[in-house]
């Protein structure tokens, strides 16, 4: 089900504060119906305090939180339409995968308990585990039997709070999965919190990048990867080359950089820099799968119009898909570049190598940044 153009969740100068802490500056969010929405933040960002500011689990400093169109600011948390599942799956220990999941549509006097509640466990692929404990259970079935408790009481809103914190990888890269399709299929606006930038990327119709209590940038994870417009999305959403540079002119859509004694080219479409006049200093970013690497000696078989730049490998890292290159260049050191492991031979450290790219590929940031900002606590 596609998430509709009417708002599922509307945060409007929402805030919070803690004594003389700010977590949560005043912000602005609309989250479309039926969306699977994914806040994305390193420890401290503000995002679990801002999900917790929608449940109702915390009051706002300033602003307002409405569902659909409905103002729930005053409203305690068991009055608003959502449900949240936690890391901790909180299972009764003594009621079975059925009971557990049906104990919240009987505590409201739903009479038609036995029907719902089987849907719900054929939709989480759980109706053959209906009479087993929770002790009995896997960690991702126990969580499985959470979002089913969550699922099963039809909320406007559901909210995740890192749901997927405590499962080893394989599993979680499942759950991601299965929780997209999930969502899917019911239809049911998902707000979620996680620090994990791949969980965010897979699930997510939108993601908005917290950083220090503000919103750093919204979009299509696609849109954030190809294209952020600041050092930190660059370096926390995956991992970025960025490059300090200076602007030398312009060429028709494009602006021609100068990086110590070689030449870049960048499009200005894909430029959010301060300013794009000769001599502004710019960041010019390039995702480590994008760069191509030869040997010196191969280098006249570059193809005209790429952008490149000379170095020495230092490092290799076979990881299996790829095999990963650490090469210092005289104008950036420590540059990453990721080759899929297509071809048997990789480059020793000690290289000398030429790496080249397509100059569309390359994006500009703001040359006054702190150009290692976001690559601390939560980065790729």
């Amino acid at each position: 089900m596609a998430a509709s153009t009417r708002a599922g969740v509307t945060l409007t100068g929402i805030s919070k504060t803690f004594g003389d802490f700010t977590a949560v500056q005043p912000l602005d969010l609309t989250i479309p119906q039926g969306s699977f929405f994914a806040l994305l933040g390193a420890s401290g960002c503000g995002k679990t305090t801002t999900l917790r500011m929608i449940a109702g689990l915390e009051q706002p400093t300033t602003g307002r939180v409405v569902l659909g169109e409905r103002d729930v600011t005053a409203l305690p948390p068991h009055k608003r339409p959502v449900n949240t599942v936690f890391q901790s799956y909180a299972l009764f220990p003594h009621l079975d995968v059925f009971d557990n999941v049906g104990f919240g549509l009987r505590r409201r006097g739903v009479k038609s308990v036995k029907k719902q509640v089987e849907e719900v466990l054929e939709l989480v692929e759980l109706g053959h585990l209906a009479r087993r404990r929770p002790s009995q259970l896997s960690g991702g079935q126990q969580q499985r039997v959470a979002l089913a408790r969550a699922v099963v009481n039809r909320p406007e809103v559901l909210l995740l709070d890192e749901p997927l914190g405590a499962l080893d990888l394989k599993l979680r890269r499942q759950m991601q999965l299965e929780l997209k399709r999930i969502q899917t299929e019911v239809g049911i606006t998902f707000v979620h919190v996680t620090h994990d930038q791949e969980e965010a990327m897979t699930m997510a119709d939108t993601i908005a990048v917290m950083n220090a209590g503000q919103v750093e940038q919204l979009g299509a994870p696609v849109e954030l990867y190809e294209n952020p417009k600041t050092a930190f999305v660059a370096n926390f959403l995956g991992q970025s080359n960025l490059i300090a540079a200076e602007i030398a002119g312009t060429g028709g859509s494009d602006l021609l950089l100068r990086v110590g004694d070689a030449k870049l080219t960048l499009p200005r479409a894909r430029t959010h820099a301060g300013s794009t006049a000769v001599g502004a200093r710019v960041l010019a970013g390039i995702r480590p799968e994008k760069i191509a690497m030869v040997a010196r000696s191969e280098e006249a078989g570059i193809p005209a119009g790429r952008n490149r730049l000379t170095g020495t490998v230092v490092d290799t890292s076979f990881t299996g898909v790829s095999t990963q290159y650490v090469v210092n260049s005289p104008w950036c050191p420590e540059l990453a570049v990721f080759a899929q492991n297509v071809e048997r031979d990789r480059f020793a450290p000690g290289t000398e190598v030429v790496l080249h790219w397509d100059p569309e590929h390359t994006f500009g940031l703001d040359g006054h940044q702190d150009i290692d900002a976001g690559t601390g606590e939560g980065a790729l």
